[in-house]
C-alpha cells in the first residue's frame, strides 16, 4: 500500500466550531522514528571538524550512530580506508564508531595527524561524519635573543617588539617584570594585538631592567619566556656636557626630539590599510599612535554608524571591536588620534567574507509506500557555495538510478516512493572558506498510529497560565490528530484550543473549569490510537506581604517580612537570598515562619533580600534592599601643600561614607605651642570637596584634623596632620575692651583685655600705653609694659576726661595703629545736695517730690541718680521703743522729680535728698515735712459673741490695728438664717465709735444668725469681719418634745407601722416566688413624693446661701441626699447638714450672696455658737 506524505501544518477551524482536527504532516525537526521501527542511521556525535589535541594525552575521535538494524562503522584517513585492525595502538569502541589512539604508551601524536571522516552503514543506508582534522598543540621555544640596553631621551616614543613563536593554537600575550607581576598599561603605554608594548611617549619611571613578554599556551598549560629588555629613560634635564660628550647620537634609540609633537600612528602604518573577516566572528581594528602628549583615539564609520550593542572599545579605545560581524558590517572605517598640538586619521577598510551558512538544512523524511516528498539544500555565503548531493556516501552522479528521485540543483523531489527507495542522503555546500555537511535520510514505512506519550499522564499547571498536553505520535502514512474532553466529550474546537503540529493540546489560559481528563486521538488509513490525559488546575503562589526597602544603621536589628498564601494542596518552601545567593551562614540570620531578622547589622549585611517561595509547579519571590548607614569613616592620608607664611593647602582623602553621602568635612587645628593638646574649629568645607585653603596666623605650631558629617552625625577626627610652623611677625590686632577708669580719686586705671598666645604673632609680646587729657594741649605720654591687662597713672586731677589708647608690639614690630578710646580719672563724693525740695501730696498713700538738680561739676563723677529717703515720724512712746526705719528710693539719670507709693494715711512723714555718682553719695538736701489725709480703715482686728441665750446675743470686738484716720462709727448687719438655708431680712445697726462691746435683744430662740461688722472713718467704710451665732433652746419645750417621744401611744404606732412593712415585704417575696410581678419601679414613678422635686427659682424663698471663704455653688436641692429621695419625717434644718468648708459674702449693701455654711471668717476665742451637732430634741423639735 502507497502512503500519502503531507506537509505538516496547524489548522485553523472557522467561526462555525467544527471539530479541531490536526492534519499533521512530517517537519523532521519534531518527528522522531520509534527505534524498533527500521530506519537507516543517523549520526548523532562526532568530534570537531578542526581538532587540536594534547600531544600528552590519548587521541579519542568520536563518532556515534543510531539506525534499525544497528548500523557498523568504518574510518578513512585522508580519503583511504583506514584499517584499524592493522594498529595495534588504535582501537573502536564496542556498538560506537569511537576511535581511541593510545599514544601514552608508545608512538607519537604527529604520526596521526591527518583529516578522518567516519561511516555509519545498515540495509537501509549510510551516513558519513564531518572531515576531522587532527591537529597536535604545539608550544615552542623562544628563539634566543640578546638585547643591548635601549637609552632614550624622556618624551620619545618606544616599541618593545615580542615576535612570539608560532603554536598552535595561538598563544594568549602578556608583559610583566621578573616578579611576575603584570606591567601597569595606560593611554601612553598599551600592548598591541600581535603582542608589542608601544610607549606614545616615555617617562624618566618608565625605566626598568625586566620589560618580559610571556606567551601562554593553554592547550598545553605551559608559559614561555622572552629575553627581559632593559629600557633607560634620560631626562634632559639630567644631561650635562660630559654626559653628551660620552654619548654619540647612535646610542639613543631613534632620532625624535623629546619636544611636544602632533600624533603619529605606530600601527598600523600609512593613511590606508585592508582588513578582512569571516561572518561571525569578532573583527578587531586596532590604531595605536605617538606624540606629546599622548594622543587620544577616536573611531567612525564612514556612510554609516557602528551597531551599538555589538561595538566595543578595548585597549583605552585603541582597538574597536565588534562581535557577531555580517555582511552589513563591511566598510571604511576611521580611527583618528588626537592631541594638542594636531590629529591624524588612518582608514580601514573591512570586507566581510562569509562560510556557508544554512538556509534550509535537509530534513530527514518518513514516507509510506507511494507518498511524495522533497530533500530542500539551501546553504548561502560569501563567495556563494557549492551544492553537491551524495547518495549512502557516493556521489549521485555515480550511485545507482532510482527512478523516483529527480534532482534538481538543492532540492531533490521523491515521487511514488517504495521501500528500495530508502537511503541516507549528503548535501555538501563548500567554498573556499568552509563548508556544511548534512545527512538526511528517506525511510519508506507503513505503520498503524501509535502515541508515545505515556498512558494517564497527570499535569498539574497553575490557574490563568498555559497548560500544555503532550501527545507525541507516530505512523506513515502521518496520522492525523483529535482532542476531546470527558468521557462523552465532543472534539475539542480551536477557538478556545490551540493544537500544534506535533499533537500537543495547549489551552492558553488554564481557569479552574479546566480540569478533567483529556483524550488524544491519532488516525490514518493503517489504524487509530488514542491516549487519555488527566489536568488539574491549581491556585497560585502568591506573596501577599513583601519585604519592604529598609535603611538601618550599622549594628542595629532589622526584620524583613514574607506571608506567602499558597493552593492548600501543594507544600511551598520559603527560602531567602542575600544577592540571589544563600544567606550567610551567620548567627546573626534568624528566619522563622514569615521573618528573616538580621541583628548586629554590619556593612557586609547591605544588599538585596530575596524572599523566594516554591512549589513543585511555581515560585515567587519578592525583593528588598538593604541600606545600612552609620557615621561617616574618619577622612585619611592628610597632606599639607602650597605651604605660605599666612595660607596653606590641607588635602585629605574621604573615607566610606557608609552609605550616607557626607555633607561637609570640619577642619581643626592644635596650636603646639601655646595651647597644646586643644583643638580649634578652623573651618568647614562642602562634603564634595577634598581640599581647603586655610587662612593661617604668624607663630603658630600647626597641626590639623578633619571630620565628615553625614545625616547621622560626626564621623571620628582623622589621624593629626604634619605640623608646620608659621614665621614670626607683628601683631594683627590690638587689645580690645581698653578702658580707663579711676580707684581713686587721683588716678586713672588703664585696662584692656590682652592678646592671647595664637594672636601674638610671635616672641615678646608687650603692650604700649599711651594717655593725654582730652580737653588740653598736653602731649600723649607713653609706657610700654610687659604682657599684662592694667596700667595705673597716678597723681591725676580728680575726674578728667583722658584719650587712651593700648598698642601690641613683638619682637617683630608693631601692631596697627590703635583706636582712642575715652576714660575719665577717679571719682570723689559730691559736693553738693539737691536744692528746692518740695512734696506734693497726691492721696493718702501717695506723694509726687520735686528738686533742682545739683551742677554736673560739682559731683566729681557720673551722674548715677538722685536719691530720696523718707521716714514716718513715731510717737513718743514708739520712738523710745523702735529705731526709726527709713525707706529709700532711687531715680536714675538725671530725673528731677519722682513719686513716693505705699504711704500709711493720717501719717507725718519727713524726707530729703541726694545726688549720687560711681564713688557715692552726696550731702543730703534739708529735711521737708508733709503729712497724708484720712484713709479707710482696716477690719476690725476681732470679733466674737458671747454669752448667748434664747433671745439675746452679745458681741465684743477690737477696734482696727490701722484706723488711718479717726474713727466715726462701726457699723453691725446681721440676719438669721432658717431651716432651709435661705436667708432672712438684713437688719442693720449704727454702733458709736468708742464702743468695744454690743448686746442684741429680742432675738428668736434657736436661730443662726450670721454677723456683718466693720469701721468707718471721715475717708468711707473698711473691710468687713464676718461671724455668726446661735441662739439657746427653750427648755419647757425640749421637755415637751421629750415626753411625746416616751409616749406609750406614739411606740405602738411605730409597732404597728413596721408590722405592716413586715407583711408586704413576706406577700412581695411569696408573689415573685410565684411568677407574679410587683411593679413598685412603676408605681413610684407615677406617684412620686412631692418633697423630692427640685426648688423654684419664684417660690419666693430667700436665695441659696454661704460664707465668705468658699465660693463653690451648690445647685438648688443640692440638700437631698444622693439616693435622690427623702424622707417627711427628715427635717432639712438639721445643723449637721452645715458642716464647714464653703464661705460666704456679703453685697457692698449688706446682702448675702453666694451659698452658706457654718464656716467663719474668723473663728472666735470662747462661745458654741455652731460648733455642736444638733441633738435628738432638736431634730424632733424641728418635725413638730
Amino acid at each position: 500500500m502507497q502512503l500519502k506524505i503531507m506537509m505538516p501544518k496547524k489548522k485553523h477551524l472557522s467561526a462555525s466550531r467544527a471539530p479541531l482536527i490536526l492534519f499533521l504532516c512530517q517537519m523532521l525537526s519534531a518527528l522522531e522514528v520509534p527505534l524498533d521501527l527500521v530506519q537507516p542511521p543517523t549520526i548523532t556525535q562526532q568530534s570537531p571538524k578542526d581538532y587540536i589535541i594534547d600531544p600528552r594525552e590519548n587521541i579519542v575521535i568520536q563518532c556515534e550512530a543510531k539506525g534499525k538494524p544497528p548500523p557498523s562503522f568504518s574510518w578513512t584517513r585522508n580519503g583511504t580506508h583506514f584499517d584499524i585492525d592493522k594498529d595495534p595502538l588504535v582501537t573502536m569502541k564496542s556498538g560506537s564508531g569511537t576511535l581511541t589512539v593510545n599514544i601514552m604508551s608508545e608512538g607519537k601524536a604527529e604520526t596521526y595527524e591527518g583529516v578522518y571522516q567516519c561511516t555509519a552503514r545498515n540495509e537501509r543506508g549510510a551516513a558519513i561524519s564531518n572531515n576531522i582534522v587532527i591537529r597536535p598543540s604545539r608550544s615552542p621555544l623562544w628563539t634566543k635573543e640578546k638585547f643591548e640596553r635601549i637609552t632614550l631621551r624622556s618624551g620619545q616614543s618606544l616599541v618593545l617588539p615580542c615576535r612570539p613563536p608560532v603554536g598552535l593554537p595561538p598563544p594568549i600575550i602578556f608583559w610583566m617584570d621578573n616578579s611576575f607581576q603584570r606591567l601597569p598599561q595606560s593611554e601612553r603605554v598599551s600592548q598591541g594585538l600581535n603582542g608589542d608594548l608601544y610607549f606614545s611617549n616615555v617617562l624618566p619611571e618608565d625605566t626598568r631592567e625586566d620589560y618580559i613578554c610571556y606567551a601562554r599556551f593553554n592547550h598545553t598549560q605551559t608559559i614561555q619566556q622572552k629575553q627581559p629588555i632593559s629600557v633607560k629613560v634620560i631626562s634632559v634635564d639630567e644631561l650635562n656636557d660630559t654626559i653628551a660628550a660620552n654619548l654619540s647620537d647612535t646610542e639613543f634609540y631613534g632620532a625624535k626630539s623629546h619636544r611636544e609633537r602632533p600624533p603619529t600612528f605606530l600601527t598600523p602604518e600609512g593613511n590606508a590599510s585592508r582588513k578582512e573577516e569571516l561572518r561571525g566572528n569578532v573583527l578587531s581594528l586596532e590604531c595605536i599612535a605617538e606624540g606629546l602628549p599622548t594622543p587620544i583615539i577616536y573611531w567612525i564609520k564612514e556612510d554609516g554608524t557602528l551597531p551599538i550593542n555589538r561595538t566595543f572599545y578595548r585597549n583605552f579605545k585603541k582597538t574597536l571591536q565588534i562581535v557577531q560581524v555580517t555582511e552589513a558590517d563591511s566598510g571604511n572605517y576611521q580611527c583618528i588620534a588626537k592631541n594638542a598640538l594636531g590629529a591624524i586619521h588612518h582608514i580601514i577598510s573591512v570586507t566581510v567574507k562569509a562560510a556557508p551558512y544554512w538556509i534550509i538544512a535537509p530534513q530527514n523524511l518518513v514516507l509510506s509506500p507511494g507518498e511524495d516528498g522533497t530533500l530542500i539544500c539551501r546553504a548561502n555565503g560569501n563567495p556563494k557555495p557549492r551544492i553537491s548531493w551524495l547518495l549512502n556516501g557516493v556521489p549521485i552522479e555515480i550511485a545507482p538510478d532510482d527512478p523516483s528521485r529527480k534532482i534538481d540543483g538543492d532540492t531533490i523531489i521523491f515521487s511514488n516512493v517504495q521501500e528500495r527507495s530508502s537511503a541516507v542522503y549528503q548535501c555538501n555546500a563548500s567554498n573556499e572558506y568552509g563548508y556544511l555537511l548534512a545527512n538526511a535520510f528517506v525511510n519508506v514505512l507503513a505503520e498503524p498510529p501509535r502515541i508515545l506519550t505515556s498512558a494517564d499522564t497527570l499535569y498539574q499547571v497553575i490557574a490563568n497560565r498555559p497548560a500544555l498536553l503532550d501527545c507525541a505520535f507516530f505512523g506513515s502514512p502521518l496520522p492525523t490528530i483529535e482532542w476531546f474532553k470527558g468521557a462523552k466529550g465532543s472534539a475539542l474546537r480551536e477557538d478556545i484550543y490551540v493544537l500544534h503540529e506535533n499533537g500537543t493540546l495547549e489551552i492558553p489560559v488554564a481557569q479552574k473549569d479546566s480540569t478533567g481528563t483529556y483524550t488524544c486521538v491519532a488516525r490514518n488509513k493503517l489504524g487509530m490510537a488514542k491516549n487519555d490525559i488527566h489536568l488539574e488546575i491549581k491556585d497560585p503562589t502568591r506573596i501577599i506581604k513583601q519585604p519592604e526597602y529598609a535603611v538601618v544603621q550599622r549594628g542595629s536589628t532589622v526584620s524583613f517580612e514574607c506571608i506567602v498564601k499558597h493552593d492548600h494542596t501543594l507544600i511551598p518552601t520559603v527560602m531567602w537570598l542575600k544577592d540571589h545567593r544563600e544567606l550567610p551562614s551567620d548567627g546573626r540570620f534568624t528566619v522563622d515562619k514569615d521573618h528573616l531578622v538580621v541583628a548586629d547589622v554590619n556593612d557586609d549585611d547591605g544588599g538585596t533580600y530575596t524572599c523566594v517561595a516554591n512549589t513543585t509547579l511555581d515560585n515567587v519571590s519578592a525583593s528588598a534592599v538593604l541600606r545600612v548607614v552609620d557615621v561617616p569613616n574618619p577622612p585619611f592620608d592628610l597632606e599639607l601643600t602650597d605651604q605660605l607664611d599666612r595660607s596653606v593647602q590641607l588635602s585629605w582623602t574621604p573615607g566610606d561614607d557608609n552609605n550616607s553621602p557626607i555633607s561637609k568635612f570640619i577642619i581643626e587645628y592644635e596650636d603646639a605651642m601655646h595651647e597644646p593638646g586643644l583643638w580649634h574649629h578652623q573651618t568647614e568645607v562642602p562634603g564634595a570637596q577634598t581640599t581647603a585653603q586655610l587662612k593661617l596666623s604668624p607663630y603658630v605650631n600647626y597641626s590639623f584634623r578633619v571630620m565628615a558629617v553625614n545625616s547621622l552625625g560626626r564621623s571620628l577626627p582623622s589621624e593629626a596632620s604634619e605640623q608646620y610652623l608659621t614665621k614670626a611677625a607683628e601683631p594683627d590686632k590690638n587689645p580690645t575692651a581698653v578702658e580707663g577708669l579711676g580707684s581713686e580719686p587721683d588716678n586713672l586705671v588703664i585696662t584692656w583685655k590682652p592678646l592671647n598666645g595664637f594672636e601674638s604673632n610671635g616672641p615678646g609680646l608687650q603692650y604700649k600705653v599711651s594717655w593725654r587729657q582730652k580737653d588740653g594741649d598736653d602731649e600723649w605720654t607713653s609706657m610700654v609694659v610687659a604682657d599684662v591687662s592694667k596700667y595705673i597713672v597716678s597723681g591725676t586731677p580728680t575726674f578728667v576726661p583722658y584719650l587712651i589708647k593700648v598698642q601690641a608690639l613683638n619682637d617683630a614690630g608693631f601692631a596697627p595703629e590703635p583706636a582712642v578710646v575715652l576714660g575719665h580719672s577717679g571719682e570723689d563724693l559730691p559736693m553738693v545736695a539737691p536744692g528746692n525740695v518740695h512734696v506734693n501730696v497726691v492721696n493718702s498713700t501717695l506723694a509726687e517730690v520735686h528738686w533742682d538738680p545739683v551742677p554736673l561739676k560739682s559731683i566729681r563723677g557720673h551722674l548715677q541718680g538722685y536719691r530720696i529717703y523718707y521716714w514716718k515720724a513715731q510717737s513718743s512712746s514708739t520712738r523710745n521703743r523702735r529705731h526709726i526705719e527709713k525707706k529709700i528710693l532711687t531715680f536714675q539719670g538725671s530725673k528731677t522729680h519722682g513719686m513716693l507709693p505705699g504711704l500709711e494715711p493720717f501719717s507725718h512723714y519727713t524726707l530729703n535728698v541726694r545726688v549720687v555718682n560711681g564713688k557715692g553719695e552726696g550731702p543730703a538736701s534739708p529735711d521737708r515735712v508733709f503729712n497724708t489725709p484720712e484713709g479707710v480703715p482696716s477690719a476690725p482686728s476681732s470679733l466674737k459673741i458671747v454669752n448667748p441665750t434664747l433671745d439675746s446675743l452679745t458681741l465684743e470686738w477690737e477696734p482696727p490695728s490701722h484706723p488711718n484716720g479717726v474713727l466715726t462709727e462701726y457699723t453691725l448687719k446681721y440676719q438669721p438664717i432658717n431651716s432651709t438655708h435661705e436667708l432672712g431680712p438684713l437688719v442693720d445697726l449704727k454702733i458709736p465709735a468708742n464702743k468695744t462691746r454690743w448686746t442684741l435683744k429680742n432675738l428668736n430662740f434657736s436661730t443662726r444668725y450670721k454677723f456683718y461688722f466693720y469701721a468707718q472713718t471721715a475717708a468711707g467704710s473698711g473691710n468687713q469681719i464676718t461671724e455668726e451665732a446661735i441662739t439657746t433652746v427653750d427648755e419647757a419645750m425640749a421637755s415637751r418634745q421629750v415626753d411625746i417621744a416616751t409616749q406609750g401611744w406614739f411606740i405602738g404606732l411605730m409597732c404597728a407601722v413596721a408590722l405592716l412593712i413586715l407583711i408586704l415585704l413576706i406577700v412581695c417575696f411569696i408573689r415573685r416566688n410565684k411568677g407574679g410581678k410587683y411593679p413598685v419601679k412603676e408605681k413610684e414613678d407615677a406617684h412620686a413624693d412631692p418633697e423630692i422635686q427640685p426648688m423654684k427659682e419664684d417660690d419666693g424663698t430667700f436665695g441659696e446661701y454661704s460664707d465668705a471663704e468658699d465660693h463653690k455653688p451648690l445647685k438648688k436641692g443640692s440638700r437631698t441626699p444622693s439616693d435622690r429621695t427623702v424622707k417627711k419625717e427628715d427635717s432639712d434644718d438639721s445643723l449637721v447638714d452645715y458642716g464647714e468648708g464653703v464661705n460666704g459674702q456679703f453685697n457692698e449693701d449688706g446682702s448675702f450672696i453666694g451659698q452658706y455654711s457654718g464656716k467663719k471668717e474668723k473663728e472666735p476665742a470662747e462661745g458654741n455658737e455652731s460648733s455642736e451637732a444638733p441633738s435628738p430634741v432638736n431634730a424632733m423639735n424641728s418635725f413638730v
